[in-house]
């Protein structure tokens, strides 16, 4: 696709870019669907056109790309990262429409547009910068991002610094919180509903022990940089209601930050043994994964030079600690810095998710700008 200019001061974007962001967000890529996944992978392949080094992985059935000029991969300065899977919706959401200064649709926020506007600037710039730069692109990450991001690591793939395009508002994230995914198991006895004494109701103590949890960690009512634990499902196999039941499960997402000194540093085998304080006789805690929390250095001179590139375009550019896990924290726990930079907007993963057109062109000359700074020596 021949690029469009971006307005050199002021306006909107192309409308040729808005139209291929419209075609990116009506494809539902979601994870259950692999042939979206691809066709989402391959629309912004094709927009960043020839002339670049096209890396292809897969790693349990989910698909992601590395591209950067030259033909021998190096290890880069600057990487721009960006997922095209979003969550599931329904069918309308996929329908892009325009109001005033939103586009809304599912992925417009989280994070299409943002990894358009990287895809731009990377075809524009990339090949004649002074450095190795690339574009990460990966679908998997609203699923945990092992196959996608962590997937090129393990394959050999590093930088220096790693920009995220998530929404921000031109903000930059530099600490996301980690994140537990546990459930817990509970066997009792079955027994005839009408006589409960002669059973061992497995639900029971499985509330019981939920309980001990959420007084730990009490259900927030307001934003708090804290650990937190929500309940996704309480569930058991009974089908009737006249039966003590003899097995229960909930499942736990817990959210830390690194100041949890309970969860923070820990191993699998040492959370599932702090877990277990809090079920009672029955009730086993089953850890499924542990993720670290994600940070970066405020005063890396990266960071500093991306914050100085957004300001210059009018924004506060703020430092954010996020609630939520990102692709981030696969570089921080290799010793690289990565942040969240990306356009504005609003309603992540609900029913009005948009992104604000109006923040679409300074997020492109903060990237341009940033990428274009004169580097030291």
């Amino acid at each position: 696709m021949d690029a469009e200019p971006f307005p050199a001061t002021g306006g909107e974007p192309p409308e040729s870019f808005l139209a291929m962001t419209e075609e990116l967000l009506a494809v539902p890529s979601t994870g259950d669907r692999p042939g979206e996944l691809r066709r989402a992978l391959d629309l912004v392949l094709d927009f960043v056109g020839p002339g670049f080094t096209v890396e292809r992985f897969e790693s349990n059935g989910k698909l992601s790309a590395l591209v950067y000029p030259g033909a021998a991969r190096p290890r880069f300065e600057v990487i721009l990262n960006a997922h095209l899977d979003v969550v599931p919706a329904p069918p309308d959401q996929f329908r892009p429409r325009r109001e005033g200064t939103r586009l809304y649709a599912r992925g417009a926020q989280d994070m299409k547009v943002s990894a358009l506007v990287q895809a731009q600037v990377f075809r524009e710039l990339a090949a004649g910068l002074p450095y190795p730069v690339a574009l990460q692109l990966v679908t998997d990450e609203e699923v945990g991002g092992r196959d996608g991001t962590r997937h090129q690591l393990e394959q050999g793939v590093t930088g220096d610094f790693v920009i995220i395009g998530e929404g921000s508002g031109l903000r930059i994230v530099t600490d996301s919180k980690g994140m537990v995914a546990a459930n817990l198991t509970a066997v009792g006895r079955s027994a005839h509903g009408a006589y409960p004494w002669l059973g061992d109701n497995a639900l029971l103590k499985l509330l019981r022990s939920l309980d001990k949890v959420l007084a730990r960690y009490p259900v927030a009512t307001e934003e708090a940089w804290r650990t937190t634990v929500n309940v996704a499902r309480v569930e058991t196999p009974d089908a009737i209601r006249n039966q003590v039941p003899a097995a229960a499960e909930a499942w736990l997402d817990i959210r830390f930050p690194p100041e949890d000194a309970d969860l923070g540093g820990r191993t699998v085998h040492e959370i599932t043994a702090y877990l277990r304080t809090f079920c009672e006789p029955g009730v086993t805690p089953v850890v499924g994964h542990v993720d670290a929390p994600h940070h970066a250095d405020r005063d890396n001179p990266k960071v500093r030079g991306l914050q100085r590139a957004a300001r210059n375009q009018g924004y506060d550019a703020g430092f954010l600690r996020k609630h939520g896990a990102a692709d981030g924290r696969f570089y921080y726990q290799r010793g690289v810095d990565a942040v969240i930079f990306g356009v504005g907007g609003d309603g992540q993963h609900g029913p009005d998710e948009h992104v604000d057109i109006t923040t679409i062109v300074p997020y492109y000359r903060a990237l341009r700008e940033f990428l274009c700074e004169p580097r030291p020596s």
